[in-house]
C-alpha cells in the first residue's frame, strides 16, 4: 500500500491510500477518485515529504535486550521469591481470601489457570501474571 497526499482543482487537500503508483494512475485518469470534501474528480498529486525507512537494530542490539530483558525477569523473580509466600496452585484460592479479608494480607506467588485468573479479575481481584523463567538461564 502507499499513501498519497492529494489536491482537487479547488485546493482541498487529502490523503489517498492505494495498492501502487499505477492503481493511483488508473484511478484518478478513470476520475474514480474524488475530493471528499467538494467531490471534484480533477486530482492530483501534492507536494509531500518522502518517507525514508530507517534500520532496524543490529543483531547485536538486538541480543544485548534479550539478555536485559531476561536478566530483568530474573531480577524480579528472586525479589518475588524473597518477599512473597508461594502458595503454588492454590494461588486463587488464596488470593480470594485476602480480598475478601478472609485472611491477613500478605504478598503471595502461585500458580493460576487462564480460567481462574479471568474470574479473579471478574471479581475485581488484582494480581499480575508475569512469565515465570528459571533462576538461572
Amino acid at each position: 500500500m502507499i499513501k498519497f497526499e492529494l489536491r482537487c482543482a479547488d485546493g482541498h487537500g487529502f490523503e489517498g491510500w492505494f495498492r501502487d503508483g499505477a492503481t493511483y494512475g488508473a484511478q484518478v485518469a478513470g476520475h474514480e477518485v474524488a475530493c471528499p470534501v467538494c467531490g471534484s474528480t480533477d486530482v492530483s498529486k501534492a507536494l509531500m515529504a518522502p518517507r525514508i525507512a530507517k534500520g532496524g537494530p543490529s543483531p547485536e542490539e538486538v541480543r544485548a535486550a534479550k539478555a536485559m530483558v531476561v536478566e530483568k525477569l530474573q531480577e524480579m523473580r528472586r525479589e518475588i521469591e524473597a518477599n512473597a509466600e508461594y502458595v503454588g496452585p492454590s494461588f486463587a484460592e488464596e488470593a480470594r481470601k485476602i480480598h475478601y479479608g478472609e485472611t491477613e494480607t500478605k504478598a503471595i506467588y502461585g500458580e493460576a489457570s487462564d480460567t481462574e485468573a479471568e474470574a479473579l479479575r471478574d471479581e475485581g481481584i488484582e494480581f499480575a501474571r508475569i512469565p515465570w523463567l528459571p533462576p538461572t538461564n
